[in-house]
């Protein structure tokens, strides 16, 4: 990985949402990231943080309210659909629930032949057909499903048509909508693996959502801790977890599971008091109301991302 100009660049991006009564929800709220081609991005935090919110932000299935989507150099964020259109070649998705995001009127081949129908990648249909079947190869899905139904398949080979999909117009960036989430613990270690060797064969950019931290750790070059729209810590994968800064990362790494039983008298750490509403939020840390650090600085400005050390950004008056 190069430090050459990012993939992509976000800016001050915000995504809100209009509630009834004239009511405002922050999904995401502020999030700056520069995303190198080649690398993963790990992004973890509680349900409700914006982290699929921000991952289609990014893809515009979900248009920002501001900011700034810059890829490669281009800022994307405005342009019309039809000019954003051939742009989606590059900037693909892989869904949460696999067979919620798949045609089930469509066999397997069609499926995976889908996009490229769409975009005309090949003049003749037997080259897309062909092309959708070297896809099941590589991503280790036999050929004897072709014409095979998702509802006649598990959940780890219905996730890998979706990858087939996805890989099917050589996209540049991938968000990974918490892709292993919905598997068998055994199938989530193969989708994982497989993700990995594709992204080293295929020099793929990830965006890698989720809320395992095991699993983050397992893929991500760095990860972005979210809480409630914010980015309140960005790290290296192995510097977060041997040094967290921000309380709020300290407390989700503190809840995995040890299973080393020596360590079973160590107390058990939790998180105290009521999760603060996204809606029509006061500026300040969002975390302050659970936090047992917490101080009258914490409230009133909210809190920009700062270079503790190098690379380790977190957005904490503890760090100032």
């Amino acid at each position: 990985m190069d430090n050459a100009t990012p993939l992509i660049q976000l800016k001050d991006l915000k995504t809100y949402f209009k509630l009834n009564g004239g009511a405002t929800l922050h999904a995401v709220d502020g999030i700056n990231l520069d995303i190198q081609e080649g690398e993963t991005i790990g992004v973890v935090g509680e349900s409700g943080c914006g982290k699929s919110t921000l991952g289609r932000s990014i893809l515009r299935l979900v248009e920002p309210t501001s900011g700034q989507i810059i890829y490669k150099g281009q800022d994307v964020t405005k342009i019309s659909q039809r000019k954003f259109r051939p742009l989606r070649q590059d900037l693909q998705i892989i869904f949460q629930d696999p067979y919620a995001s798949i045609d089930p009127r469509k066999s397997v081949i069609e499926v995976i032949a889908e996009y490229m129908i769409i975009h005309k990648t090949y003049a003749h249909r037997v080259d897309i057909y062909n092309r959708a079947a070297e896809l099941m190869d590589m991503v280790g899905l036999a050929r004897r499903y072709a014409n095979m139904y998702p509802h006649e398949l598990d959940g780890g080979r219905r996730q890998r048509i979706g990858i087939a999909r996805a890989l099917s117009l050589n996209p540049k960036f991938i968000v990974c909508d918490e892709p292993v989430s919905a598997l068998d613990v055994s199938i989530q270690a193969q989708i994982l693996n497989l993700l990995m060797d594709l992204g080293d064969e295929l020099n793929l950019t990830y965006l890698f959502i989720t809320h395992n931290l095991s699993v983050v750790k397992h893929i991500s070059d760095r990860i972005m801790v979210m809480y409630l729209g914010q980015a309140v810590e960005i790290a290296p994968s192995e510097e977060l977890f041997s040094n967290p800064l921000h309380p709020y990362t300290q407390a989700l790494l503190a809840a995995i599971p040890e299973p080393d039983l020596s360590k079973r008298d160590i107390p058990f750490k939790t998180i105290k008091g009521e999760v603060s509403s996204p809606i029509n939020v006061k500026p300040g840390c969002r975390f302050c109301k659970r936090c047992e650090f917490a101080s009258a600085a914490c409230e009133g400005t909210d809190k920009s991302l700062v270079e503790a050390t190098p690379g380790h950004f977190v957005a904490c008056e503890l760090h100032k």
